[in-house]
Order: C-alpha cells, then structure tokens, then sequence
C-alpha cells in the first residue's frame, strides 16, 4: 500500500487557528511532516504522510478559533474526504467547493468561530 500525503493549506485568522487545525486532523493523519510556523505568516501550510488509509474522526475536536479560516485540502480522495469530514466535525464549516484531477482531489472549506 503506498502512502498517503496530504496537504494542508490556511489563510486567515493566526498562528494558534492554524495550530487547532492541525491538531484536528492529527487524530487522523499522525503527526504532520510540517506544521506552521511563522506567526507573520498570512497563508500557512502543514502535510501529512500516512502509510495507511485514513478513516475520517467524528470525535475530533480542533479548540476555538479567533477568526474565520480558509482550509484548502489536497491530496487523494480519500485523504480529501477523510480530511474534510474531520474539519467539519471539529469546526463550523461551508464548503466551498471541489476540484478533481486524475489522482488527486482538492477542496476548499470555510471554518468559522
């Protein structure tokens, strides 16, 4: 079974939003292979490699967020179903749309305190 990878990429809201994000999908994903960083940042990005599938969490919980958060997952669709699933039990979500490649699967969704 080949890995699984998925990226995760944040604008909006800081450092600690991005943090409980990260901490929600870790359930999930393990340990990411990047976190964000840098609190200056306006766009964040964190990646998980799993050497599994992964099955979403409808217990994970992600803490409060000061601001709305734009959430783009990208990777396979498993990995992007599993992902969004997670957000949307941890957080306030809306989707806010999907795009799809031949391997890969994107989609963006709107966290809100």
């Amino acid at each position: 079974m080949s890995d699984t990878q998925l990226t995760v990429t944040l604008d909006g809201g800081g450092i600690e939003d991005a943090r409980a994000v990260v901490r929600a999908l870790q359930d999930v994903f393990g340990e990411p292979d990047e976190v964000p960083g840098d609190e200056r940042a306006t766009i964040r990005t964190a990646t998980f490699s799993s050497a599994t599938d992964p099955e979403p969490s409808g217990t994970a919980r992600g803490g409060q967020l000061s601001a709305p958060v734009t959430v783009t997952v990208q990777g396979s669709p498993q990995a992007v179903a599993a992902a969004s699933e997670t957000l949307t039990h941890a957080f306030s979500t809306r989707d806010e749309g999907a795009a799809s490649g031949d391997q890969e699967q994107e989609r963006q969704l709107l966290l809100v305190p």
